[in-house]
């Protein structure tokens, strides 16, 4: 079984660091820092084909300089990959387990004192954890797995946003010192698609505000608030229509392909394409652009791609 962490520990732990194209806020205080892979000369996005997800990981984190420059010795850390479904992983709703696990070791073997992984699942989360196969490979390579489903898991917080203020955000989120989005790319059928940005939407209580309140909008106001560290897109099996939880297996196409990049922007802008959506067409992802929360212009971004015999 993944270790449960509980709240009171969630409390005691400290204050959070993250990324943004500036110093942003939240209640009492908490600062947000600019990445250092927005500093250093590494690629600005790796696309990575051919191998299986957990390989093409590996490939892909190695171009980058490895999760040594994201992860540093001490640091709590958290996953957020696609674990809302109670479906098998060939159905392609859910994260792969086997590249979860593996960016799990690779935080652990940076030095992070503790990685946690959560989502707010949409179906019942006993059921979509074990489902998904992500509980049961985390917890073997020693993550912890974070319990979402009471509203006393999150907080509320000023988001700034043109549209979303505020949100409940859940405590994982807050206490961390770096956050990964680990997605999986699919269609969705109310946002166009699913990938890093959408994927956050499993951090925060009053995700039906969203809806309310514009959906395309709110999801790119989030990231105001708080923006990965790093994106690791698993383009493996992707869900092409009927989307986010797809209905049959005619659904899946197999890709094989996968894409890191610590600018959300330019991870979803390139995701995208994956699914045949030209650059700029997905709504949220062009507002965040707009809002100077990331590059959509891949023509300007240094870019390596791998193909893996």
């Amino acid at each position: 079984m993944v270790e449960t962490i509980n709240r009171r520990e969630f409390l005691k732990k400290s204050a959070v660091l993250g990324i943004g194209a500036g110093v942003l806020f939240l209640p009492k205080g908490l600062r947000f820092a600019l990445s250092q892979a927005e500093a250093e000369d590494y690629p600005d996005l790796v696309a990575v084909k051919g191998g299986r997800p957990e390989v093409m990981f590996d490939r892909a984190i190695k171009a980058v300089g490895g999760m040594g420059r994201f992860v540093k010795k001490g640091q709590s850390v958290l996953l957020k990959p696609n674990m809302s479904w109670d479906t098998a992983p060939e159905n392609a709703s859910n994260t792969s387990p086997a590249l979860v696990a593996n960016i799990v070791k690779h935080c652990l073997g940076a030095g992070a004192k503790r990685v946690v992984v959560m989502d707010h699942s949409i179906e019942y989360w006993e059921n979509s954890k074990k489902s998904s196969g992500i509980e049961a490979a985390a917890s073997e390579a020693g993550a912890v797995y974070a319990p979402a489903e009471k509203e006393g898991y999150y907080q509320k917080v000023s988001v700034g946003g043109e549209r979303l203020n505020e949100a409940m955000v859940h405590e994982s989120l807050l206490e961390s010192d770096v956050l990964i989005s680990v997605p999986v790319l699919k269609h969705h059928g109310g946002a166009g698609v699913s990938i890093a940005a959408k994927n956050l939407m499993g951090c925060v209580w009053n995700r039906m505000e969203y809806h309310s309140k514009g959906l395309q909008r709110c999801i790119a106001d989030f990231l105001r608030a708080r923006k990965p560290d790093l994106n690791v897109v698993d383009a493996y099996r992707v869900i092409t229509r009927n989307g986010p939880r797809g209905g049959s297996p005619a659904d899946v196409v197999a890709m094989g392909s996968l894409i890191l990049s610590p600018d959300i922007v330019a991870a979803d802008t390139a995701a995208s394409m994956l699914l045949g959506r030209k650059q700029g067409e997905i709504e949220h992802i062009r507002l965040a652009a707009e809002a100077g929360l990331g590059r959509m212009d891949l023509s300007k971004l240094r870019i390596e791609r791998v193909t893996l015999s």
